[in-house]
């Protein structure tokens, strides 16, 4: 259970995180505000209070990694890096997506210090993961392997092949977080591909699966100390969320998948997340 002043310091940072989400996207210009909101506080708990890491060392072997299956949420990692002191925030919070930024659309190794892989084609982040923490185990470097899943994105079948393998190969270092808002780019989960009973068929592919507010800071935190116990199979936390949680005019609203913000938007935003 995380003390009291540890919750308000994870809620303070995952406020910052979603008003450096707001602050990039910016007026009149797309970007994933939904996706990204809604794991602003998973990603809070994991870089300020689970993950091992250090900016000041971002190579160092033993670290643990994060990867986003779902690379369009990228500007939620940007938001936490930056935070985090990987690079500067001044000089690059206004430049997303903008010609030779290192902040583009999806995240980018080659261009960003912090960014484990290249990812934002769906469905490929896991085999990636699991590939990292096959190779970890190998190497006997004890680090975890964090992947963060959409929902939306369970339709494709590379995933569920490499939960199969995260299985087979008892992969016990790998924690795949599905991020369950509910909706997709062109509408509700269930009514674009509706897969039936996540839990049970995550079970059934042979991982331990908790299923947590996925906006409750000491649940979030539990879950993955929870995991750290959990040996001989892959952890799957299952994370009920609000898409675009923290901005109320955007939450639970399919088109802030990857909208725009008017200027009276993005100033409400921030007022808000100010507050």
């Amino acid at each position: 259970m995380l003390s009291q002043t540890e919750k308000q310091h994870l809620e303070h940072v995952a406020k910052e995180i979603r008003k450096d989400i707001v602050t990039m996207i910016g007026v009149g210009k797309a970007g994933h505000l939904g996706g990204s909101c809604s794991l602003a506080d998973i990603v809070a708990v994991l870089y300020f209070h689970k993950m091992k890491h250090d900016a000041s060392n971002p190579s160092m072997k033993d670290r643990d990694r994060f990867l986003l299956s779902k690379g369009h949420a990228a500007i939620v990692q940007y938001a936490a890096l930056m935070e985090c002191g990987y690079f500067d925030k001044e000089s690059s919070i206004h430049t997303l997506k903008k010609l030779g930024s290192h902040l583009q659309g999806h995240p980018d190794m080659r261009k960003l210090v912090g960014i484990e892989g290249n990812t934002g084609s769906l469905g490929q982040g896991v085999s990636l993961a699991a590939g990292m923490a096959a190779g970890l185990k190998a190497d006997g470097i004890d680090a975890r392997v964090y992947v963060a899943v959409g929902d939306g994105e369970l339709a494709e079948g590379q995933l569920w092949e490499a939960f199969m393998s995260a299985s087979n190969f008892k992969l016990d270092n790998l924690r795949v977080i599905i991020d369950r808002n509910g909706l997709q780019a062109t509408g509700k989960t269930t009514e674009r591909f509706n897969i039936g009973s996540l839990e049970d068929k995550m079970n059934a592919f042979g991982f331990e699966v908790f299923v947590i507010n996925g906006h409750d800071m000491d649940a979030i935190a539990d879950a993955f100390d929870r995991a750290d116990t959990v040996k001989g199979k892959p952890v799957c936390i299952i994370a009920d969320t609000v898409k675009g949680k923290g901005i109320p005019f955007a939450e639970n609203v399919v088109g802030f998948h990857n909208g725009t913000l008017t200027q009276e938007q993005y100033d409400e935003a921030l007022r808000i997340l100010e507050e």
